[in-house]
């Protein structure tokens, strides 16, 4: 596995990035939610989440990612407050459906993003659909190796005990409105279908990101997925674990933008790179939240809530707003935080360093005055 080092540029956020506009997109008696968040940029993006949760998963990917283009996270039938269907869905038609709401929303060439199922899904969509040039897989399933859903499970519990808290908060949230019903039906589509199948026939240049913690997308299938994409980039990052989108936003939005202005090359790519710049993760996904941002969270998710309910997607797109406003606050207050203890750390260091050389300046001047009157004598 390669160590390699990506550069820190960092675009600055559109102003838009925490305003979020809801609507629809219907294909007889099935729907999506989409969240769109600004309006202008390179390339547009399309975030489809995995299992049972919601576009909630890409709270801090959206933003990061908004520099370069807009973004529209869906939310699929029967997650997320959207209607069940009276049956479970296929990942071919969970696929149709995002390629309708790309279709309706008018949008070329956007740059599709899955996590977990949803790698599934965009790897469905890309098969059929060759005039999309760029597509992201994070944390990418069912690994065939382990195709059993007691094995999945078991690999589960083993990422989610390195994510961070505000990932657990948002899948368990997640999961309750799904419900087990729902997520029972769909799980046996999941574990079941072949994207190694499907892999081969994308045509997309396709970007592989993985977390360090991932036991869902061990190593070994990361890389055989390279072997199977006609071409591919490969990434871990350090720290992380299946949701690495959320704690690693930032890091994972950079790689995304290389990656769509910078295809790989013919016979580039296909070797496991670690993504050097990203620590050890132990202090991402941190937020500073004042009383008053606190409760604007809290109370943005309650109405997001109510308004889920009722099928007001304004007011969902208002509660959204709202909530990401207190989230981008509060991660600022927290990053400004961190840069000021850094910058005091290394400003202790130094002193510290200048102290140390100064009693060695001290210690040599000592020993060749004690030396002198030695020769003197």
């Amino acid at each position: 596995m390669a160590v390699t080092r990506t550069g820190s540029r960092r675009r600055g956020r559109d102003e838009s990035s925490t305003r979020v506009r809801v609507s629809r997109v219907e294909r007889g008696d099935l729907w999506v939610r989409v969240s769109t968040i600004g309006t202008t940029g390179e390339r547009p993006f399309v975030l489809v989440p995995g299992i049972g949760v919601s576009s909630d998963y890409f709270e801090r990917l959206a933003p990061n990612l908004n520099s370069f283009g807009p973004v529209h996270a869906l939310d699929l039938p029967g997650f997320a407050g959207v209607t069940h269907p009276r049956k479970a869905l296929t990942i071919r038609q969970f696929a149709d459906l995002v390629g309708a709401a790309i279709d309706d929303l008018g949008l070329k060439d956007p740059i599709v993003v899955g996590h977990s199922m949803g790698t599934q899904i965009v790897t469905d969509l890309a098969a059929r659909r060759p005039e999309l040039s760029t597509l992201v897989l994070i944390g990418p399933v069912v690994n065939p190796a382990e195709r059993r859903v007691t094995v999945a499970a078991r690999r589960f519990l083993q990422a989610a005990w390195h994510e961070p808290g505000r990932v657990k908060v948002l899948a368990l949230r997640a999961y309750l409105v799904c419900g087990v019903h729902w997520f029972s039906q769909v799980l046996p589509k999941m574990m079941t279908y072949p994207i190694e199948q499907q892999l081969p026939k994308v045509r997309a240049h396709t970007l592989v990101i993985r977390g360090e913690h991932d036991a869902v997308a061990p190593r070994s299938w990361v890389e055989q997925i390279g072997r199977l994409v006609p071409s591919s980039r490969l990434w871990e990052m350090p720290g992380a674990a299946h949701s690495v989108m959320h704690a690693h936003a930032e890091e994972v939005a950079r790689l995304c933008v290389e990656h769509a202005e910078q295809p790989p090359r013919p016979g580039e790519g296909g070797e496991l790179q670690h993504y050097a710049d990203a620590g050890d993760g132990t202090e991402r996904g941190e937020f500073d939240f004042t009383p008053q941002e606190a409760a604007q969270a809290v109370r943005a998710t309650v109405r997001e809530g109510v308004a889920i309910a009722r099928g007001d997607d304004a007011a969902i797109g208002e509660a959204k707003s709202e909530h990401a406003e207190a989230m981008l606050a509060a991660h600022d207050r927290a990053e400004r935080r961190r840069a000021d203890e850094q910058s005091e750390e290394a400003q202790s260091d130094q002193e510290a360093r200048a102290d140390d050389e100064d009693a060695d300046d001290g210690s040599r001047t000592g020993s060749t005055e004690r030396d002198g009157r030695t020769t003197a004598s």
